[in-house]
Parts: C-alpha cells; sequence; structure tokens
C-alpha cells in the first residue's frame, strides 16, 4: 500500500511494488514524481528524513537527508547592517536561504540497504510523466497563481506561467524535459551525477547570481553526507512511538506531548470538544517550550533526548496543566541532561513539504516526510527542479538575552526541523502504523492528533487524520476554520486560551495494519490519495 499525496505519485509506487520492489523503493518512485508534479513541496533540490522498518529483523532505521549550511554561513546570516533580523519573504526569496541538498543522498543510502529493484527502475515513472506530459492540478494551480516571489526567477517563469504571465490552468499538459535529462543522469549515474560536475556547478551559479546571493560552492555539494541515526521511541498507552531524533525535533516533541496527555484519561474526552482541545494545546504548549529551547543539530548542540521524553519528567510537567485555565505561555522545563544554558528559539518553518508512507508484501514500511520548506522553495529554478529555502529554519536572531540559541546558523550544521515520519507497533511488537504530515511547525500537532484519535479515540485512520485539526506551539489556541471546533472558541477563551480561528492545511498520510489487513488514511484538505491491497 501507498500513501501519498498526489495520484501520480501513488501509482508510481503501487507500479514498483507490483514489480516486486521494497517499500523503499516504492518511496524512492513516489518521491521522483512528487518532484514533478508537486514541486510546491518537495524534490531533489531539498531534504527528508526516512524511517524504514524491516519486518524480518524486526529493525527501525533512521536515515537524515536534512540539508546542510555552506561552509562559508555565519551566525549572522539573516540580519542586515543595522543587527535587525531581515523580513521572512525577503530570505526565502534569495540565494542566501539555499542549503546543500539531501534528498538524492539519502535515498542513495535507503537504497542501498533496503533496495531490491536496481535504482536505475525506479526513476521509470517520472521520466515517463516529465517527457510526456502530466496535467497540473488544481492546488498546483491555485498555489503558482497565489505566489508572490515566483515569477521573479526567470526560468520559474517561463516554466510555470504562459507568456502573458497567468498561472498555468488546471488541466494543462505540463512536461519537463531538463529534468527529465537530470533524472536519466542521476538514474544511469548515481547521485554523484547530481552533487558533481555540469549540474552542481549550475546550482551553484544560480544561488551565486540571485540579487540577494547565497554561498553555496561545488565543495559544498561534494561534501554533503546523508547520515544514519538511531531513532527516537517511547511508549503511549502501551503502544511503541518512534520518529526521527534531532536535527528534527518532530520525534521528542510528540513523545513529549503524548507523554504528558498519559497522565489523563483522554479515552473518556469526548473528540471535538473544549476539554480535549484544552488539555491538547496544554501539552502542545509544554512539549514546543522545550522543544524550542533545547533541540537543534546533535553534532552542534548536546540536546537531552532521554531527558526530554522521560515519562518521570513528562509526568512533572503534566502536573503544571490545570482543569479550567490555560498557561498561555509555557515555561521550558529543566530535563536530565540539560548542561548548556541556551536561548528560547521560536523560528518558524513554511509549510513546502510532503509525507509519503509505505508497507511492502513483506511487512517492512516507510515513513518519510521531505520537503523544499516554503511552498515553492527559494523559487530558484534550475534543470528543472526548485532549490530549497530550508536555511530560514534556522533562528534569524543568533542569540537570546546574551544567550546563543540551539538553532543559529552556522556552517556545516543541518537546521531543526518539525518534521515528523512516525511508526507505531503494538503491545507485542508487530507494526502498526507509518503516519507523518506536511505543515510547517504545526507537523508535531497534526500528527500527535492523528495518534490520539486512533489509540485513545479508537477512530480509523482516515477518521483521525481527516478531524478538525488543534493545538497550539506555545503561543495562541489554534483551531481549524470551518471545523466543529469553532463551536468551542468561546468556551476556551472564558478559560483563558488566546484562541486563533486559522486555515490548517496539514498534509498528512498514513497506514495502519488492522485484524483486516491494511488501511490507508489521506488528508482530505489536499490531493492524497492510498493506493494498495491487503497484507493479510
Amino acid at each position: 500500500m501507498v500513501a501519498a499525496a498526489n495520484p501520480l505519485a501513488a501509482r508510481a509506487g503501487i507500479e514498483i511494488l507490483r514489480a516486486g520492489g521494497s517499500a523503499v523503493d516504492a518511496a524512492i518512485a513516489v518521491q521522483m514524481v512528487l518532484n514533478l508534479v508537486e514541486p510546491q513541496s518537495s524534490g531533489i533540490g531539498g531534504g527528508a528524513f526516512v524511517l524504514h522498518w524491516n519486518a524480518a529483523e524486526k529493525r527501525i532505521s533512521a536515515y537524515d537527508g536534512r540539508e546542510t549550511a555552506p561552509a562559508a554561513a555565519r551566525p549572522d546570516r539573516f540580519l542586515r547592517p543595522d543587527g535587525s533580523p531581515m523580513g521572512l519573504g525577503e530570505a526565502i526569496g534569495s540565494g542566501r536561504s539555499v542549503g546543500v541538498p539531501g534528498v538524492l543522498r539519502v535515498l542513495e543510502l535507503a537504497h542501498a540497504k533496503h533496495g531490491r529493484l536496481p535504482w536505475r527502475r525506479l526513476f521509470e515513472p517520472a521520466l515517463r510523466l516529465a517527457e510526456e506530459g502530466f496535467a497540473v492540478s488544481p492546488r498546483l494551480h491555485r498555489l503558482i497563481a497565489s505566489d508572490p516571489l515566483l515569477q521573479r526567477n526567470a526560468a520559474a517563469r517561463a516554466y510555470f506561467y504562459l507568456p502573458e504571465g497567468r498561472a498555468l490552468p488546471v488541466g494543462h499538459l505540463l512536461k519537463n524535459p531538463e529534468l527529465a535529462a537530470v533524472l536519466r543522469r542521476v538514474a544511469d549515474e548515481g547521485a554523484d551525477a547530481f552533487y558533481r560536475g555540469d549540474i552542481a556547478r549550475d546550482m551553484v551559479a544560480a544561488v551565486a547570481s540571485h540579487p540577494l546571493p547565497g554561498d553555496l560552492t561545488e565543495q559544498d555539494l561534494v561534501g554533503y553526507r546523508a547520515l544514519e541515526r538511531e531513532a527516537v521511541c517511547g511508549s503511549y498507552r502501551r503502544q511503541r512511538i518512534c520518529g526521527m531524533p534531532p536535527p528534527s525535533s518532530g520525534g521528542i516533541a510528540i513523545l513529549a506531548m503524548l507523554g504528558i496527555l498519559e497522565r489523563f484519561d483522554m479515552a473518556k474526552v469526548r473528540p471535538n470538544s473544549s476539554q480535549a482541545v484544552h488539555l491538547f494545546s496544554e501539552a502542545g504548549r509544554l512539549a514546543y517550550a522545550d522543544r524550542d529551547h533545547y533541540v537543534g543539530d546533535p553534532e552542534w548542540v548536546r540536546v537531552p533526548t532521554a531527558g526530554l521524553i522521560d515519562p518521570d519528567y513528562l509526568h512533572e510537567r503534566a502536573t503544571l496543566i490545570r482543569a479550567e485555565k490555560s498557561m498561555i505561555r509555557a515555561s521550558p522545563g529543566k530535563p536530565a541532561g540539560a548542561t548548556v544554558t541556551l536561548g528560547a528559539d521560536a523560528t518558524l518553518e513554511s509549510a513546502g513539504t510532503s509525507h509519503l508512507s509505505v508497507v511492502d508484501a513483506q511487512g517492512n514500511a516507510v515513513a518519510m516526510t521531505t520537503t523544499v520548506e516554503s511552498a515553492f522553495g527559494s523559487r530558484i529554478l534550475v534543470h528543472g527542479f526548485l532549490l530549497n529555502n530550508q536555511l530560514t529554519d534556522f533562528s534569524f536572531v543568533p542569540e537570546e538575552g546574551g544567550k546563543p540559541l540551539a538553532n543559529r546558523v552556522e556552517a556545516g550544521k543541518r537546521p531543526r526541523s518539525s518534521m515528523a515520519p512516525t511508526l507505531v507497533f503494538a503491545p507485542d511488537g508487530a507494526f502498526s502504523m507509518a503516519v507523518g504530515s506536511a505543515g510547517g511547525t504545526a507537523i508535531i500537532n497534526y500528527v500527535a492528533k492523528a495518534l490520539v484519535g486512533v489509540i485513545d479515540w479508537k477512530q480509523s485512520l482516515q477518521q483521525a487524520i481527516a478531524a478538525p485539526n488543534m493545538g497550539s506551539r506555545n503561543r495562541d489556541t489554534e483551531i481549524e476554520r470551518g471545523s466543529a471546533l469553532e463551536s468551542t472558541a468561546a468556551t476556551l477563551r472564558a478559560m483563558g486560551h488566546p484562541v486563533a480561528v486559522i486555515d490548517q492545511v496539514s498534509g498528512s498520510q498514513g497506514i495502519a495494519r488492522t485484524s483486516r489487513g491494511l488501511q490507508g488514511g489521506v488528508d482530505p484538505r489536499r490531493e492524497g490519495v492510498v493506493l494498495g491491497g491487503q497484507l493479510d
């Protein structure tokens, strides 16, 4: 089964599974097609985190394909001459925002360990679509039409717009021969074709020639390495929950939220009630306060991971939640292992991200979250693909009150992420679920909501994903506009919650194993689909 954010991408994954491919093989095929049909969200110019479950060995692997800052990067990268931080839009649409891409290296690493089909075969679906064309979807059209920065890049303007400047209409047959040429070379020569030679030189030139240039070099590209890390795992209601470790904050923050909520009998709390929003938001405030304070690239910052998810510590944090009143703003706690004094950082992340989940015929599973950061990344199009703006995930301000921030810019560093590919296992150790979401810093809330829905409220995965989004990122209490939760706003405000009714276009995709076989879930807020059959 494949759950992905676009039907064409999901079909590519199923094609590979039916040809005998592994879950990783299918994920690679899905990503290559997403690069083409959903360029606003992910692609080879971006980065990704991959969680893999090996059913035969009962082993979880976590692969880090997060972008890195160029060797010339400094902490004041996003400060103006007067010391004030740049505007987000100014920084995003610039060469300065571009980090060293990691998608191809991380997929190459995962394929070397878990692939079954030849690397070249996995590119065939994307090559067909790039050469023969695909229909522009309603969502792609809408995002092209509404983006204020995309037309500033000549190559992007020529690709995404009609000659008179209008966005490509829905149904327009869009071909991408430049990307096809890149994918064919990578299929034949491996990821080195991307990281060395003329493609690398052209990426560097595009970044350097931007009106606000960056400092990406060919040496940065040659030196990039994807990493295998140890997944971060914990328990919730006897289920084992595993996620990505730092530099992602997703795994830690979700486990923290769930560990705090475990003190409350969520099964008796009515979904879509003010009590549900209250408890979920307060848990989020506490988890995000610690996330903002302690999490960064572990090669640069000593992250107290074990302390942040320790059950006793989270029980202590849960006692700060009052039944009838919001704390409004949580302060970070003092987990075991927190030896460095750092400032608190509430850097926002944009929502140009996609998630895919795959389970193959042998029961192996992949949860992969992939991104170019903001919609259309840096808006710099090279050889038919977009470069990321991932470096804006660093804190623009390098210190607070004289204390350095864990997530400040430093050469070679990976910016903190909220991406949260997640694997869930039953009490007997059997695979239960693969899930994740798009959505910037709100990813943590979106995935935690789905887990609470399935585990506590006994919803199907589809019901849990489709349920109204809610939560707090240690700021406002956010409830989804147009949802049943709007009726709770008055009660929440009376409890002291600073309520914000906002659009929350999540983008969650997942697969759960049930007694009847595999059951998929996709976010109705986007264009995702589930394709595939049962294992049982």
